[in-house]
């Protein structure tokens, strides 16, 4: 075997390691050679040059000390005309000779040498190639002009007197002073302003004018009226001003003929100066300037950066952020990239904002821009997105490169970030707060299908509204005439508040106890209520932990109220009389007490996380069983200062014995079972981990289309299927990432699973592999594409069946020519939905919240066309949220995610406001906090009587947290009411009533327990419908024969009469296409428009959770 060692041959002296060390005589004989670089530079002509040019400090000092010497050279001929006695005489030799003294000729005679000397130096380093350039410059000419007779003076004294105009020095100084200020600016790495050095030069060149001339109009009339500087200079004033006094005139025609030239410059040069600086005014103007260093650090400010600003973005962000007293003091400065549009400059004129705002145009991307916003100085930096864009994950791009630019700059600024697209998320994850966009949208139209009126609530608690005005009279609503809309304005300016328990009036003798109990006592002896609880070394936030939970001095409490405890007063009443006590009876809903806060506007409250310990049916308000029938009113539960931990129960979150107390037929007919866990595959990064309702096998993709058949199942229609429940069908263009949080709080674990809604998918788009991933572990889950413009496609996915119909706004139609034109095909659609499926709870999201008066539009409605009224005065006096009245969005169908944008500006003095709204929405989940739920507040339920009454049961009971009330109505009619309207015409008592009454028998177990619909087919009977038709035709020839009530009610019947005959055309159209698919007419139902006589409530609640 051959050593291997003995064929590798030893390294040379001079790469051994110990060489290289301690050096080697070796070394001295390598064939390598050392190259040096740059060798030009270091040629006497580069040094020279690096001295006097490159070098921005030592070219700066060359500046400033030839600025310096011609400033001197102009000072020596003034001091030369001072010392200089007036001759006698007009010869033409005054203007060729002057006298000037030994010293004073000594002096220039140095200035000229040194000019001279440096203006041949600087024209020999900056030469080109071309001499002519540098000799035909005019400050070349200039100074040669002004130093070679002083030169030439030295070899022949007999030149010494001669006249030399050294006053145009003042021209080079100026020369001068551009080139320092350019070395400045270099020398200390800061850009100039544009603006200061063209004023810069219009001043210098205006008093380089006016000095020549006076210089000039003093020497040239030596043989005239011999003019002092002094009489010079008030000659040129009036001159140049056009006053021309003509006390002072020249003589000599030369004076006169250098005036001209003079005027004629001025003519030609200072309109140049003036129209460039009318151009950079209006730059400047328009791109805003600069935010000044000084007041950037003794004023507080914040910078709102966003690619395009919009009049309805900017109020909304102006009145949210200056509702807050502590922040009036502060400057916002906006940094948009594009110019400011004519409505946004009209509002920042307004001299409330043109004190506080400031409009910067630039990038955030550019560090001179975030220079001049101050941003390293800025309290916080608002980043938003532009959601109208078509690509809404570019606009998210730009947005996530802006807060990088930000972050890079100004380490230390908080962000506030506003994202769309929740996969561009883990991006951001440095800012101080972020808001994805379609994280909050979805899962706040899912909540609003189970918890009615979420959106309403959740937009309510995060704007600052009037409701909280001392002034009772500048409150929203007050000026209705109507009782709900006065409580329903007061009640909108409650907002979320937190206070140390130790340092709370409110909270602090409720040390030690329950978190129940403190919640209710709170609300009877102040009026808040105690939502949630942080612990001091947890930064967790728990709503309402529960009666386990234990209050300590040192917990945060968070709490609704109409204004926070700091600006309470408190007044103690120890002498109340009983008499001043309600002592009224329940006698059924007409007599429901005026003060009753349960038949008020607004719902929500806080359920309890162990399912396991209440009912399949939710929370109940059941009354107590007693056996006497003694008028009294019946007694409820005290809330225990401290749970008996006897009695409460110990509840799994594993097992399903909570919600599903099934019979066993109910056990045998249900071939499905469910799992609870945490979903296996997340769409996204960044997704927070929610317990749900899953399947023990994820379904094969191809069972998760709807409308097609196939080797697992044969059903092609959601009829087809037999659910139980009724539908969710949401219409949205794309399965974006973000759908995904729709199903996730309608599948979450707390949510019993006999009450689990299907959830249909009616996309534009056919689905990714990777969202289906995600959704196949979910029970009763499907998707279909098609859209809501087609009928067929929705009697397909079972919109007959379904009980909340949800239409999101679609990307592609987001931007438009006109903005508010971007909600017209969605507005329209819905429209048609309202029309043919009269009893479809439809929820709909808008672009824009202004588009929320066309809603379920009716023209000759007289109570829209007062709300409308009532919108335009409360608009008028102020009001950030006048569109609060419009019915739609007061009972929760419509929703603008812009709308939500306030949440961002508010978590600026509140940052837990976003923490807060993930809990209520179920975006995250905390052990121990409890989630939002609603239940329904029958006429049965109606002996609680009043809210503090309903307070003490939920709290005594289930541990429940009400914050709010939500009222409905029901359209079912009695039978005086149908006698009634039976009787304004005869056509409504032979055609309708009969139909109605076979409507009635047929449809009746189709109906929902708290709407009664009513319609008829009128495709079965077309004699009748002919019939109808006939007398309508009749009845709308017929002229006014009546007058008074009796024309009202002609009138009225022929409005009832074409409304009945529009709904057999519309009933008949759906009944047909349904016929021509093959579907089933029976649950078809088309609500009659009749006013409703009977109300109902929905209590939505925050419920515990146990930790």
């Amino acid at each position: 075997m051959v050593d291997l060692e003995s064929e590798v041959p030893p390294l040379p002296p001079r790469y051994r390691f110990r060489d290289l060390l301690l050096g080697d005589q070796g070394w001295q004989n390598d064939d390598r050679v050392q190259v040096e670089f740059y060798m030009n530079e270091n040629t006497f002509k580069e040094r020279l040059k690096l001295f006097f040019i490159k070098n921005q400090r030592s070219s700066l000092r060359i500046r400033l000390f030839n600025f310096s010497l011609k400033l001197l050279s102009c000072f020596l001929y003034i001091i030369r005309v001072l010392l200089e006695n007036p001759s006698q005489g007009n010869e033409w030799s005054h203007i060729f000779w002057v006298n000037r003294s030994l010293p004073l000729w000594g002096l220039q005679v140095s200035v000229a040498l040194i000019s001279l000397f440096e203006t041949i130096l600087l024209g020999y380093l900056s030469y080109k190639g071309n001499i002519w350039e540098q000799i035909l410059r005019i400050p070349f000419i200039l100074e040669v002009i002004n130093a070679v007779p002083f030169i030439i003076s030295i070899f022949w004294p007999s030149l010494r007197n001669l006249f030399v105009p050294v006053f145009l020095n003042c021209w080079l100084a100026k020369h001068a002073l551009e080139n320092m200020i350019n070395d400045l600016h270099r020398a200390i790495q800061r850009t100039q302003s544009a603006m200061f050095n063209q004023v810069l030069i219009l001043i210098s060149t205006l008093l380089c004018l006016i000095f020549t001339c006076i210089c000039g109009i003093q020497h040239l009339e030596r043989i005239g009226k011999k003019l002092n500087l002094f009489d010079s200079l008030y000659f040129c004033i009036v001159t140049f001003s056009t006053v021309g006094f003509g006390d002072v005139t020249p003589e000599t025609w030369s004076s006169k003929l250098f005036v001209v030239a003079m005027i004629c410059v001025a003519l030609v040069v200072l309109p140049i100066q003036f129209e460039q600086l009318a151009y950079l005014w209006m730059e400047r103007q328009k791109s805003g300037g600069n935010y000044s260093r000084h007041r950037a650090q003794t004023e507080k400010h914040v910078v709102l950066c966003v690619s395009s600003l919009k009049i309805d973005l900017l109020m909304d962000f102006l009145n949210e952020f200056y509702a807050h007293p502590r922040l009036q003091d502060y400057y916002v400065v906006i940094l948009c990239p594009t110019e400011m549009d004519v409505q946004v400059r009209r509002v920042l004129q307004i001299p409330m904002w043109s004190q506080r705002v400031i409009y910067l145009q630039g990038s955030a991307l550019k560090d001179q821009d975030l220079l001049r916003a101050k941003m390293d100085d800025a309290e916080a930096c608002f980043i938003l997105s532009s959601r109208c864009e078509v690509d809404r994950t570019s606009s998210d791009h730009q947005t996530i490169l802006r807060a990088w630019a930000v972050k890079d700059f100004a380490p230390n600024c908080p962000l506030y970030v506003q994202i769309l697209k929740p996969e561009n998320k883990f991006h951001i994850k440095f800012a101080d707060h972020v808001v994805c966009e379609e994280e909050f949208k979805y899962a706040m139209l899912a909540l609003n299908c189970i918890c009615p009126a979420t959106s309403t609530l959740i937009t309510l608690l995060v704007h600052t509204s009037r409701g909280q005005c001392v002034c009772f009279c500048c409150r929203e609503g007050q000026q209705s005439p109507e009782q709900w809309q006065k409580m329903y304005g007061r009640c909108s300016g409650n907002e979320v508040y937190h206070i140390v328990l130790e340092e709370s009036t409110f909270f602090a003798e409720y040390e030690g106890k329950s978190f129940t109990y403190a919640s209710f006592h709170a609300h009877k002896k102040f009026g808040v209520c105690l939502i949630g609880i942080r612990r001091e070394d947890n930064k967790n936030i728990l709503l309402n932990p529960g009666p386990r939970y234990i209050m300590s001095a040192t917990d945060i409490c968070f709490y609704i109220n109409i204004t926070k405890e700091e600006n309470s007063a408190f007044k103690n009443h120890d002498h109340q009389k009983k008499s001043n006590v309600s002592r009224s009876f329940y006698h059924g809903p007409s007599r429901l007490p005026v003060h009753s806060i349960i038949a008020s506007m607004g719902t929500v409250a806080i359920d309890l996380q162990d399912t396991s310990c209440r009912s399949a049916s939710g929370p109940t308000l059941s009354l107590p069983s007693e056996g006497n029938k003694e008028v009294r009113r019946p007694s409820i539960a005290p809330v225990l200062e401290v749970a008996d931990t006897s009695s409460l129960q110990t509840c799994d979150l594993l097992s399903d014995q909570s919600e599903d107390e099934t019979t066993p037929d109910e056990e045998m007919s249900s071939n499905v079972e469910y799992a609870k866990g945490y979903p296996p595959y997340s769409p996204y990064i960044g997704s927070s981990p929610t317990f749900c309702h899953l399947l023990h096998e994820k379904v094969p993709f191809c069972c998760l289309r709807l409308d097609k058949s196939c080797q697992h199942n044969y059903y092609e229609d959601a009829k087809a299927y037999g659910f139980k429940n009724k539908l969710i069908i949401v219409a949205a263009e794309t399965a974006g990432n973000g759908l995904y949080n729709f199903i996730v709080p309608l599948r979450a674990y707390y949510r019993p699973k006999k009450e689990l809604n299907p959830v249909i998918l009616l996309l534009d788009n056919p689905p990714d592999m990777h969202f289906l991933d995600a959704i196949c572990w979910f029970p009763m889950v499907y998707y279909m594409v098609g859209s809501i413009d087609n009928l067929d496609d929705l009697l397909r996915c079972g919109v007959t069946f379904a009980a909340n119909m949800v239409v999101v706004d679609k990307e592609s139609t987001m931007s438009a020519e006109e903005d508010y034109m971007a909600d017209a095909k969605t507005i329209v659609n819905v429209q048609t939905l309202f029309r043919l499926f009269s009893s479809l709870s439809i929820i709909t999201e808008l672009t824009h919240p202004a588009n929320m008066r066309f809603m379920q539009f009716r023209a000759k409605d007289c109570y829209s066309l007062a709300l409308s009224k009532l919108e335009k005065k409360e608009r008028e006096r102020g009001s950030n949220l006048a569109f609060m009245f419009r019915l739609p969005f007061a009972a929760g169908r419509v929703f603008s995610i812009s709308m939500l944008d306030t949440l961002l500006y508010q978590s600026f003095v509140k940052d837990y406001m976003i923490s807060i709204t993930r809990l209520l929405l179920g975006l995250d989940t905390t052990p121990g906090s409890g989630f939002l739920c609603s239940m329904k507040i029958t006429e049965d339920d109606l002996w609680i009587r009043t809210y503090a009454r309903l307070y003490q049961k939920l709290c005594s009971s289930t541990g429940d947290v009400p914050i709010g009330i939500y009222r409905t109505e029901s359209q079912k009619l009695t039978t005086s009411e149908c006698r009634e309207i039976a009787s304004q015409s005869q056509i409504s008592i032979s055609v309708e009533e009969w139909e109605d009454t076979k409507d009635a028998k047929e449809q009746g177990h189709h109906r929902s327990n708290h709407r009664n619909s009513t319609s008829s087919d009128q495709s079965d009977h077309p004699l009748l419908r002919r019939k109808s038709m006939q007398w309508a035709r009749r009845l709308s020839r017929k002229g006014p024969k009546h007058s008074g009530k009796t024309a009202e009610k002609i009138t009225q019947q022929r409005l009832n009469l074409y409304r009945r005959s529009e709904r057999q055309e519309l009933a008949e159209l759906v009944k047909n296409r349904m016929k021509h698919l093959g579907l089933s007419t029976v649950g078809y139902v088309l609500v009659r428009d009749y006013p409703s006589k009977f109300q109902l409530c929905f209590m939505n609640i925050i419920t515990p959770g146990w930790s």
